[in-house]
């Protein structure tokens, strides 16, 4: 799937549900360009309840992934498990993001076919080797990081800084996303890196006005051009 892949909000667990639908309406509103929905404690029942939430919040706006789980994909694309006549058709879910330990890429690309949205993690340069020989169309994006520490993932790998993320970009001709711990400042220099986007947590869900970080985000984007 061909994306504008340049600002993702991802969204973090600790954020009240009520409270996380108003800063993706927002976030989309002024610009970002793919959500993805990441939630690793919560039951498979209210992720999907949610997957579904956020669709029809996003309502096409822009692209839509889920982290790691590709049977809420799928449940979510056919609306399985809710009553005949309550929610219509399948809901706009453009895609998934897998990690290292999730379900193959060729998998979920066999299984979601080829208009989906898929990313992978990748934080090695074997990681990116072993991208870089999967098959033409398989993975659409790399989420490459961590460049700062952060603490929405406390097991993340060593920080590369944002030469690490420009030595691994330079490796591979699949398109880059940076991620976390990445701050304002850090925007500009990642795409003059070689960044194909970046992809923020905290700095949109930590704020009152997740509109106007969006903006400047774009802003700092647009200036390393």
């Amino acid at each position: 799937m061909t994306a504008d892949l340049s600002l993702h909000l991802v969204t973090d667990h600790r954020v009240p549900f009520a409270r996380l639908r108003d800063i993706v309406d927002e976030a989309v509103t002024a610009g970002v360009s793919v959500v993805q929905l990441r939630d690793k404690v919560a039951s498979g029942r209210e992720l999907f309840a949610r997957t579904l939430d956020l669709a029809d919040v996003i309502s096409g706006r822009c692209p839509f992934v889920v982290d790691d789980r590709l049977d809420v994909v799928l449940a979510a694309r056919e609306r399985l498990g809710q009553k005949p006549g309550t929610r219509g058709a399948g809901a706009r879910v453009d895609g998934i993001h897998l990690g290292q330990s999730d379900l193959p890429v060729d998998a979920a690309r066999s299984l979601l076919g080829p208009d989906a949205l898929i990313g992978w993690t990748a934080n090695t340069p074997a990681h990116l080797a072993t991208a870089e020989a999967f098959p033409r169309g398989t993975v659409d994006y790399l989420g490459v990081g961590v460049i700062r520490a952060t603490t929405t993932k406390p097991d993340h790998p060593r920080p590369l800084g944002i030469d690490g993320f420009g030595e691994l970009a330079a490796s591979t001709s699949l398109s880059c996303v940076a991620i976390g711990g990445i701050g304002l400042d850090d925007v500009t220099a990642l795409r003059r890196s070689g960044a194909a986007g970046v992809a923020v947590v905290s700095l949109l869900s930590e704020d009152d006005h997740p509109g106007g970080v969006v903006r400047d985000l774009r802003a700092a984007w647009e200036e390393g051009a």
